[in-house]
């Protein structure tokens, strides 16, 4: 299967504004890409691409005053099948965890493990350990947050989404992960594309989406709170330990972003 992905972002900078950008298809899919997914920026300016902490790819730019257009595409070749489960996978011991998946039992800035780390034992303590005990997790938060863009604020954390009932993608996977980790199980913030391929209309509005990453049975595996079933298509962006960690887009000076539009869908032919 061949999935055309991309994105285009307009903003609006009163000055010259220095810019990263974190929206390159992640390096374990770059193997896929029938092409190269530059960063191009309207009006042309330079960019300088370097690696984060967490092994993602970002670019950093200098933005100048007025409009200026961010935008990447590319053809990604894909298996086509849905996401798999693992319904045997065991919870790993703390003590014989990985070094590198600690960092993700900790709580982090949208991630207030002190804050639930009571709600979570009395919710989840009593469901079997492993994948079964994250599943009860993701159907507690699918079921709790009731999602509307008209509710998305981006500094609403875990626990307020909670509290709040309400929210967007990335609120599910901000409680989700948070649950995962108060219950001493590794779980990353992942963003990135899903398509709605094999799927029946309608389909909602073309976006980015956030899902997040559970280290079960000695690897990671895929969970998506928001959407709680699988999909075909799901194309990594970027991981870390929130969203603060990858933001689409991160502008050092006021910004107004006046156009935003997603593109993914499935490529028929030999069409790119």
């Amino acid at each position: 299967m061949r999935i055309r992905v991309g994105c285009e972002m307009t903003y609006e900078l009163g000055q010259v504004t220095p810019m990263i950008a974190i929206l390159n298809v992640h390096s374990s899919r770059v193997s896929d890409l029938e092409r190269p997914d530059y960063l191009i920026t309207t009006p042309s300016v330079p960019v300088e691409g370097y690696r984060d902490s967490f092994g993602n790819w970002c670019n950093r730019l200098v933005a100048p005053a007025g409009t200026i257009t961010l935008k990447t595409e590319t053809v990604v070749r894909d298996s086509g099948r849905w996401d798999s489960a693992d319904p045997g996978a065991e919870q790993v011991q703390i003590q014989n965890l990985p070094a590198e998946t600690l960092l993700y039992l900790l709580g982090s800035r949208y991630c207030e493990t002190d804050r639930l780390s009571d709600v979570a034992w009395s919710l989840f303590g009593s469901a079997p350990l492993g994948w079964p005990r994250v599943q009860a997790i993701c159907d507690y938060v699918h079921d709790h947050i009731t999602f509307g863009y008209e509710h998305s604020r981006a500094t609403r954390t875990a626990f307020e989404a909670f509290e709040e009932k309400q929210g967007v993608c990335r609120d599910y996977a901000h409680l989700a992960l948070t649950f995962c980790r108060c219950l001493n199980i590794p779980a990353r913030y992942c963003t990135g594309y899903i398509s709605d391929i094999g799927l029946p209309p309608p389909h909602a509005p073309q976006d980015f989406a956030a899902w997040i990453e559970v280290f079960l049975g000695g690897r990671w595996h895929t969970f998506d709170p928001r959407n709680n079933d699988p999909r075909i298509g799901r194309i990594l962006i970027a991981r870390g330990r929130d969203a603060a960690d990858v933001p689409l887009t991160l502008t050092f000076g006021p910004s107004t972003l006046v156009d935003f539009r997603v593109t993914t869908e499935e490529v028929m032919g030999s069409d790119f």
